[in-house]
Formats: C-alpha cells, sequence, structure tokens
C-alpha cells in the first residue's frame, strides 16, 4: 500500500468530515479517558469514538495520527482485528492513538467514512481522513500500514506523541518523535502552507529529478498541482459550467479535479473515461495526463485507480 502527503484541502481517499467536525463539543478524549479494552498501556491509547466526541479526536490527529476502527463489537471478525490493534498501537509507544467506533451506535461516523464493510480502519492526519483498508489482515501487514501513516503524518508536519500508561512519569515530558523532512520535501511543505504552490510545484520537481524513485515527490507534485488548478476558483462555478459544457475539454477536466478533492473518486474517473473516446488525439493526451496524475492523488494502490487504470487500458489499445 502506498501513500503520499497530505496537502491542504485535499487528501487522497478524501471523505467529508464536516457534518461530524461541525457538532456541539464534548470533553477531548484525553490519556485515561474513554478507552476500550487495551492490554499492557495500551488503554490510554485507545478512545471510544462517538458522533459527540468526534470532534475532539479530529482535533487530536493534528498532535499524533489516529487510526479509527470502523467495528461491530459482536462480530467475530471485528473482535479479532481489534484485539491486533489494540496490541500494535500500543507498541508504538504513544506516537499514534486509536478511536474506536461501534457503527451501530453511531452509524453517521461509519457513513462519513464511506465503509462498505465491517470491520474497515481509516486513519485521520492532521483533521484530514484517509481510508486504509477493510477485513481482517496479518500483524505484519498491518503493521506495514500503520508504518506507512507514520510516514504520512510526517510529511504532514503530525510528529507528537501521547503519554501512555507505564510511561514517564507525571510532569515528565513525553519525548517527541521528531524526524526532519528531506529538504526539499520541507521546502514545498513550508510553501504549501503559505500557499505558494509554484515553489512546491518546483521543489518537488527538483527532488524527482534527483531521485526518479522518490514517490512521495510524485505524489506530492500531483497534488499541489490539483491544489494549484483549483485555487481561487469557485466551486459552483465549476460545477455549473461543467454541466452547461458537456462536451468543454477544460470544464470536464476542472470538475474531475472538484471531484476527486471531495473524495468523489469514481465520478471524476467516469467523467474522463466517458469523454475520452470522442476527443482527437491532443484531446486523448490530455485526458490520460490528468487521469495519471489523478491516479497518484488518489493513491495508485487503490481499487478505484486500479479499475480506471484498466478502462483506460481499453480505450488506449
Amino acid at each position: 500500500m502506498s501513500m503520499t502527503p497530505p496537502l491542504p484541502g485535499n487528501l487522497r481517499g478524501a471523505v467529508d468530515l464536516s457534518s461530524l467536525v461541525s457538532r456541539a463539543q464534548a470533553p477531548a478524549p484525553t490519556a485515561g479517558g474513554p478507552a476500550g479494552e487495551g492490554a499492557g498501556g495500551a488503554s490510554s491509547l485507545i478512545v471510544s469514538a462517538s458522533d459527540a466526541n468526534f470532534p475532539q479526536i479530529v482535533e487530536l490527529s493534528n498532535t499524533v495520527p489516529v487510526l479509527v476502527d470502523l467495528a461491530a463489537p459482536w462480530a467475530e471478525p471485528s473482535q479479532e482485528l481489534s484485539a491486533v490493534l489494540d496490541r500494535v498501537v500500543a507498541s508504538y509507544g504513544g506516537r499514534l492513538v486509536l478511536a474506536r467506533v461501534d457503527v451501530e451506535a453511531s452509524p453517521q461516523i461509519a457513513q462519513a467514512f464511506q465503509a462498505q464493510s465491517i470491520p474497515t480502519v481509516a486513519a485521520i492526519i492532521g483533521g484530514r481522513p484517509v481510508g486504509l483498508f477493510a477485513g481482517v489482515y496479518p500483524e505484519d501487514q498491518i503493521r506495514d500500514v500503520i508504518e506507512q501513516v507514520l510516514q504520512l503524518a510526517q510529511q504532514n508536519g503530525v510528529t507528537g506523541t501521547v503519554p501512555v500508561e507505564g510511561g514517564p512519569a507525571e510532569g515528565e515530558a513525553a519525548e517527541p518523535v521528531e524526524e526532519p523532512l528531506p529538504p526539499h520535501h520541507a521546502e514545498a511543505y513550508e510553501a504549501i502552507s503559505t500557499g505558494d504552490y509554484d515553489t512546491a510545484i518546483a521543489e518537488y520537481q527538483t527532488a524527482i529529478a534527483q531521485n526518479p524513485r522518490d514517490s512521495l515527490a510524485v505524489a506530492g507534485l500531483a497534488q499541489v498541482q490539483l491544489l494549484k488548478r483549483l485555487d481561487g476558483v469557485s466551486l459552483d462555478d465549476v460545477r455549473s459550467d461543467a454541466a452547461a459544457h458537456p462536451d468543454d475539454l477544460d470544464a470536464q477536466l476542472l470538475v474531475a479535479d472538484l471531484d476527486v478533492s471531495g473524495g468523489h473518486i469514481d465520478d471524476a474517473f467516469g467523467r474522463l473515461l466517458d469523454l475520452f473516446p470522442k476527443q482527437d488525439q491532443a484531446g486523448k493526451d490530455r485526458i490520460r495526463a490528468r487521469l495519471l496524475d489523478l491516479f497518484e492523488v488518489v493513491g495508485t494502490d487503490d481499487p478505484r485507480v486500479a479499475k480506471a487504470r484498466t478502462r483506460l487500458a481499453g480505450l488506449l489499445f
């Protein structure tokens, strides 16, 4: 599974959590607060998530990445996965937190994450969600995913820790995990934070020139280019223009960008692939190039990308 650094306004596989985040405030989940049945000091790292306290869990993700375990407590697969997640999260010593959601008690959270089956695991990093996997996986594969979540969090500047039961004594600060970003990545991230997308693009391009296999830079470049294309546009105007001019390639490319930025991945890919056969060679080249960029934004291992890539290959050959 590959992941990419999230950028302001967009995240791979983004879903809309605004309806949950805007709910009435509730006491924030903290170490020693609502917890699951974690073992060996894990209880301070495992919180029970609900519609009421979800805004605080999202806020917590600005400090440490939060795994979200969308589970049904009565279901054996959920129980099996939850036990593995408890153990794995505990082993990371406060570098991430696990939020467990009873989907029957909080169906709106499951709907917000677009969970199609249970159990499903997602993450929230810097207030932005990203889909991870559904079903029960071996512990070693889950650890691989978490390592990439932590790498993604680092790219987004989320590198804090939370206290762990049995860890530092009260009043003793936990040692934060701070790993510097690669220089050009750091410059790109700083530029993005100020809205200087041209500089961010140049920094990522330099990183790729120095190391063409820098997959994070490739994905980061695709994302910041998307941000630049959407910068300053009226979302309503983009959608109305696309609806009024279904054969206007520029309008359709831009609304596909908008769909991806809002998490409507299938809509974006389907729109461009439906338009592809109607274009001359120059138009087909533009659609293909845009799709390849959007594949990087969404994640090249995402099943929706695999499906779209297969369809694109059929259109090309």
